[in-house]
């Protein structure tokens, strides 16, 4: 008998040419597709930040996506913030303003 899957939540912030290359649209499709809760959006100094929660492997799949990102996109550096996992985050969404 197996009990659950470890769950894995992070924070990323994506340095590179990552904004205006829909790489906001493209992290939530894929973070969608991984079953992943969380969100992402554009920062002021021109990084896209990040967060990702869910199964362990699921996340390290996500974060393999950022360091490469959309066609159009060219990631020069991926900081990744290890945070507590707490009640389950459902759903991804893109957040607009600071």
């Amino acid at each position: 008998m197996t009990g659950a899957p470890e769950t894995k939540r992070i924070r990323v912030h994506i340095t590179g040419r990552v904004q205006g290359v829909c790489f906001r649209a493209e992290t939530r499709n894929q973070a969608l597709k991984l079953g992943l809760g969380g969100w992402v959006r554009n920062l002021r100094d021109g990084r896209v930040e990040a967060l990702f929660d869910g199964p362990a492997d699921r996340v390290r799949e996500m974060l393999r996506w950022c360091k490469k990102g959309p066609p159009l996109a060219s990631v020069s550096f991926v900081e990744v913030l290890e945070e507590q996992p707490g009640d389950p985050l459902t759903g991804f969404d893109i957040r607009y303003g600071l």
